[in-house]
């Protein structure tokens, strides 16, 4: 079985927000696929179910961004899962708006749900998929990931969070660095999108 998690905060007040990202790209995945999210466990929703062929448990911890690794932790544990077996979904805002960013291991790079499930996994050797939400104003990043997308940007991001499902679904039918030679292109993203919402 894979894990496949997508990180954001619980709640209708930060639906849509840019730091929920992860959320979409699970919920994205779960349409696809028919899989109903319809379980309260690991300290988050969870749904099982085949993408592909592949046996999946889809996760989005309850437990606030900064929180994250806790839920990973209680799930990849009950199911004796391999950090080679998880794939992690998130934001960044280091990244251009719908920009992808592959990778099969590393550091949290400044963002604190990631930090938060290395520490808990006690390990950075698993795959993660970054998708760009754009640069925050220096001094911003909190109202930053906070803030929700202007309708252009809204167009940008759905086409990303498409993308990012076809990486997932990329991963589970060959291997990262299949993915990430796919996907890590900037092809499909427009050069000229990267414009602040003013949040």
């Amino acid at each position: 079985m894979n894990l496949i998690a997508g990180l954001g905060n619980p709640g209708e007040k930060y639906a849509g927000t840019r730091h929920n990202t992860g959320f979409r790209v699970i919920d994205e995945l779960t349409r696809r696929w028919g899989i109903e999210m319809n379980r309260r466990k690991f300290a988050g929703l969870v749904g099982n179910g085949t993408i592909g062929g592949k046996r999946v448990l889809l996760l989005e911890p309850m437990t606030y961004m900064n929180r994250s690794g806790r839920s990973l932790r209680e799930a990849m544990s009950f199911y004796k899962l391999e950090l080679s077996g998880l794939m992690v979904v998130l934001d960044d805002m280091a990244l251009p708006m719908g920009r992808l960013r592959i990778r099969p291991q590393g550091s949290g790079g400044g963002h604190n749900g990631l930090a938060n499930i290395i520490d808990e996994l006690g390990s950075e050797l698993f795959a993660r998929i970054r998708v760009g939400i754009d640069f925050a104003e220096e001094g911003d990043a909190v109202n930053h990931v906070l803030s929700t997308f202007s309708p252009e940007q809204e167009e940008i991001i759905s086409r990303a969070i498409g993308r990012a499902a076809d990486a997932v679904e990329c991963w589970l039918d060959n291997d990262i660095e299949v993915a990430m030679n796919k996907f890590n292109s900037p092809e499909e993203v427009n050069d000229g999108s990267n414009t602040r919402s003013g949040t």
